[in-house]
């Protein structure tokens, strides 16, 4: 199976350049060169940089150079302190997977796909000669399938656009529900061997979402242990009346482990072999209301499965946003958390 080689152990850069306030001062002191330096320091070998249209992309789609130049800095700390990056465009003109955000028509309106376009081309036109140390990560999180055949036209296009400029930086692309492990299938074949698939993974759901605002039908008192038994998690899903997604769909064991996470990862591993593609995860974390050391028993038991799949992947995330591994919830464990990411 092809490997993302130099892609194995990496973490996210959520809330820097995307899902912010977009104040210069965030721009500027969220992210510094002493974070990278640490990270290095944790013995990872790729960070995930989500970033939003809007700081490159005025209202009458103009560039503004600022945004460009946060990306380069972050180019410039990673050459220094000799780890890889991925420039994941989290946000586009017209499409968020977030639905709170209110953007929509983008698989619909060819203006905003030239936009999309537009932007990627200036992003290959200005980092494609990074292409040894760098990837692409064309769009965050399709959410519904009935986008799928208008996805897979628009990332084709844009890849079209980026060989322009090169032939050899890998790009990456993730399918519908949200980059499900699930959808991976439904993706257009792989255009050129330097195509990576991608897939996020916060299984099971009610474990490492417990709590969460942003969660439909998720009580914001609900906690849960982990591990457990599978019949035990589908009870409180019941209870609490919240959609299973995909959890346990066609998962044999009865208890939640490693093993759990390979029979998830079965489908990804299975497309990436009869499509000689890289698999790579860009999210998995925990939700920091989960306590410290049920979080890194999953922590363990995912990286477990992901190693033995071979599969490289980046934790969400460093900082903040309601899973921030640096944060003091996880001075307690982050030291043996570390030996697994």
């Amino acid at each position: 199976m092809k490997k993302f080689e130099g892609y194995f152990h990496g973490i996210d850069l959520g809330g820097w350049l995307s899902q912010c306030d977009y104040s210069q001062d965030r721009l500027d002191n969220f992210i510094k060169k002493s974070d990278i330096e640490k990270i290095k320091s944790w013995g990872l070998d790729h960070v995930r940089v989500p970033v939003d249209y809007n700081i490159f992309q005025s209202d009458d789609a103009t560039f503004i150079d600022t945004g460009f130049e946060c990306v380069q800095r972050c180019i410039d700390w990673c050459g220094e302190y000799g780890l890889n990056m991925i420039l994941d465009l989290h946000k586009t003109r017209g499409f968020s997977f977030d639905k709170g955000e209110g953007e929509s028509n983008f698989f619909t309106d060819e203006k905003l796909q030239q936009a999309f376009y537009d932007l990627w081309e200036e992003f290959a036109r200005r980092y494609v000669k990074y292409a040894d140390r760098l990837a692409f990560e064309l769009l965050n999180e399709v959410t519904e399938p009935s986008y799928i055949d208008s996805w897979n036209h628009i990332s084709g296009e844009a890849i079209k656009v980026i060989r322009k400029y090169s032939k050899d930086i890998r790009i990456i692309v993730g399918s519908y529900w949200n980059n499900s492990l699930d959808a991976m299938k439904d993706l257009a074949a792989p255009a050129d061997e330097n195509i990576v698939y991608t897939f996020h993974c916060y299984d099971p759901l009610i474990f490492t979402h417990q709590g969460a605002y942003w969660v439909d039908e998720m009580p914001h008192d609900f906690r849960l242990a982990y591990p457990g038994s599978i019949k035990g998690y589908e009870e409180k899903y019941s209870e609490i009346g919240l959609d299973k997604l995909c959890d346990f769909a066609h998962i044999t064991v009865k208890e939640l482990s490693e093993k759990y996470f390979e029979e998830r990862f079965t489908e990804a591993k299975r497309v990436s072999e009869e499509r000689d593609v890289p698999v790579y995860c860009g999210e998995y974390g925990v939700i920091n209301l989960a306590d410290p050391q049920d979080s890194l028993n999953w922590y363990k038991d995912i990286c477990t499965a992901f190693d033995n799949f071979g599969f490289g992947r980046a934790a969400w995330s460093y900082k903040e946003m309601d899973y921030g591994i640096s944060d003091a919830h996880m001075d307690s464990v982050r030291d043996e958390l570390l030996k697994y990411l």
